[in-house]
């Protein structure tokens, strides 16, 4: 029996963190789209140095942390609306805000193909990785293994991204996210055990960028 409810939740977050999932993910490259034009990304190598570094010192880390903090609160509405507040307030310019924030309500909508009462639990407002977060742990899906994927799928979206930018084509793409497994198994179990005072990110030049992104004249992304 525990297999067929490993199995199911394996096939559920599989989904709701699949390219396919109706959440808009491709309209958004975090601030990478400024960072090409600025020559802070200019091939495959930088672009792996540039996942890396969000991985573990920017905004992912920190989205990572929240993604804990919703799971451990899922079951508490109070603590998740605190967590949501938190997240929205971290977001570092309005593009960050936006992206999370339209990520998050998509999914919170999408995934009421899985009825739940988590759904009724999560706040209008709620981020990206706090809605991911509680509905992972609603359906009993390890906290490990959903930060894993949920940096997984955000990290290949950005490859993705990237390709579309013409830094990377889709073989060298594939080599960034091989090497960059270790850096998300590494994030996604340090984040799984992380409290909200681990919040904080050192990844200045991204924050900049994604600052900068909400002028660039011509642009493929909304952030």
């Amino acid at each position: 029996m525990s297999e067929n409810v490993d199995t199911k939740a394996l096939l559920r977050l599989m989904a709701w963190l699949s390219p396919a999932f109706p959440i808009g993910g491709f309209a958004y490259s975090g601030g990478l789209e400024r960072a090409v034009h600025d020559g802070l990304v200019r091939d495959a190598a930088g672009l792996g140095g540039w996942l890396s570094s969000l991985l573990r010192h920017g905004s992912l880390w920190n989205d990572a942390v929240l993604f804990a903090e919703a799971w451990r609160r899922s079951g508490d509405e109070a603590g998740l609306k605190d967590t949501a507040e938190l997240g929205l307030a971290l977001a570092g310019s309005a593009e960050r805000h936006t992206e999370t924030l339209a990520l998050g309500k998509a999914f919170a909508v999408a995934a009421s193909a899985w009825p739940h009462p988590v759904l009724d639990r999560l706040p209008a407002a709620v981020p990206f990785p706090v809605a991911v977060g509680a509905v992972a742990a609603a359906h009993g899906v390890a906290p490990a293994s959903a930060l894993a994927a949920y940096l997984h799928a955000a990290v290949s979206q950005s490859v993705s991204a990237a390709i579309r930018l013409g830094v990377s084509g889709q073989a060298d793409g594939v080599a960034v996210l091989a090497g960059l497994e270790a850096p998300i198994i590494e994030t996604s179990e340090r984040a799984s055990l992380a409290t909200l005072d681990e919040l904080g990110g050192a990844a200045v030049q991204a924050e900049i960028a994604s600052l900068r992104h909400e002028t660039q004249h011509s642009r493929l992304f909304r952030s």
